[in-house]
């Protein structure tokens, strides 16, 4: 009897034990289920190119326009728009599709799109060019653009035949540019006309007392266009207060030194007591002009200028400026300061336009009023946007033609 009781007792553990062993094993397979159902799901979602992140794709943080936003289910539709790889990392954007009018481009600095089917057009940024690592080699159909604000100081190679005209479309300081940037230090014509720092002329000759009738202020040092060698042969002939690095000979307050201190307002309120300013850029070019040039106009100070050979088309007016290009020697232009110095009738002439709030170049009126891109103005694109949708359109503009 105590036989068959146990042999019961061990039948029963037997089928339980099956019965757990059961059901572990059918969760095990359920999982296996799940697991191999995710694999083929996100098997599908791959098309053989280069894959872009899943996270969401923000909007350039400059970007006035009107942007499109990916989330996961949009990720793969910038396959249907050009792709606009900036080969500088400019932006710093990994992706993000732009709306430039009734176009729409994908704009992004992550290379693995270099062989994309979909790329039209590598950008770069001319302060970063270098021509030991470009996308080469080069296709048919890709277009090359060039953003480049600065002077060829800052990167010499691009001013030279073989290699700018390797670029398609350009926004330099050219006026012949694509998209020119000569006037990206230049606000508005309103700051021109502003009155706001201008110190009466009266005050000025009072002033005169302790001040130079001459101020210098920089800080870089024997640039290529050598404006410290005549601004040093200038001081023999004439009073400069000069207070930058170079040839420094007075001392700014403390609080104001430093480069961020250059478009404070105690800084212009210091600059707007001068009657001159020497103006003077760091290369030789034309249409490469600079803060140097318009600072002194909108202080309703009078520059006196040596840099861009064609600055006589972008003055104010015909007498807004002193031009050192018109003098043969330091020692002329010097007398010439000096006579308008001491003869208020023929210094205020130089400033009546300001005074008058009449800006009478057409071309200045004309390039401010057609340029797609604001300066200091949250209301409207930056020239880095405008360099973007340039590109952007000039590309469909291609594909269109090759529709047709």
């Amino acid at each position: 009897m105590v036989r068959i009781q146990r042999r019961k007792l061990l039948a029963s553990c037997l089928c339980v034990t099956a019965t757990v062993f059961l059901l572990v094993t059918l969760q095990v397979v359920v999982e296996l289920g799940k697991f191999e159902g995710k694999m083929f799901k996100n098997s599908n979602l791959k098309d053989g190119h280069a894959q872009m992140e899943e996270e969401p794709i923000h909007l350039h943080p400059f970007l006035k326009r009107e942007g499109l936003t990916l989330n996961r289910k949009k990720t793969l539709a910038a396959d249907s728009y050009p792709i606009m790889l900036w080969w500088s990392p400019l932006t710093g954007e990994t992706g993000r599709l732009g709306q430039c009018g009734a176009d729409t481009c994908f704009f992004t600095i992550n290379r693995t799109y270099l062989h994309h089917h979909r790329t039209k057009a590598f950008l770069f940024y001319g302060t970063d060019f270098n021509i030991d690592s470009l996308p080469l080699p080069r296709k048919a159909h890709h277009d090359w653009a060039l953003f480049h604000e600065e002077s060829p100081k800052n990167n010499y190679k691009l001013f030279h035949q073989p290699v700018i005209t390797l670029f398609n479309y350009t926004a330099t300081f050219s006026r012949h540019s694509h998209l020119p940037l000569t006037t990206q230090y230049l606000e508005g014509t309103e700051v021109l006309k502003s009155l706001r720092y201008l110190v009466p002329l009266q005050s000025k000759n009072y002033l005169r007392k302790r001040l130079a009738p001459l101020v210098y202020v920089q800080s870089d040092c024997d640039p290529p266009s050598d404006r410290d060698s005549y601004v040093r042969e200038l001081m023999t002939y004439i009073e400069v207060d000069s207070y930058g690095e170079c040839l420094r000979n007075k001392a700014l307050p403390q609080q104001l030194n430093g480069p961020a201190s250059m478009d404070a307002g105690d800084f212009y309120r210091i600059l707007a007591q001068y009657k001159f300013i020497l103006a003077f850029e760091n290369a030789v070019c034309d249409d490469y002009i600079t803060e140097k040039f318009w600072r002194p106009l909108k202080l309703g100070v009078v520059p006196v200028y040596y840099g861009s050979p064609s600055i006589a088309d972008w003055l104010p007016s015909n007498r807004s400026a002193i031009l050192v290009s018109e003098f043969s020697h330091p020692r002329e232009l010097a007398s010439y300061i000096r006579q308008l110095d001491h003869d208020d009738r023929l210094y205020q002439a130089y400033i009546e336009w300001k005074l008058k709030g009449e800006i009478s170049n057409q071309r200045l009126l004309t390039a401010l009023r057609e340029r797609k891109w604001g300066v200091q103005d949250i209301k409207q694109d930056n020239y880095i946007d405008a360099f973007e949708c340039m590109v952007c359109t000039k590309v469909w503009d291609n594909i269109r033609l090759q529709e047709k």
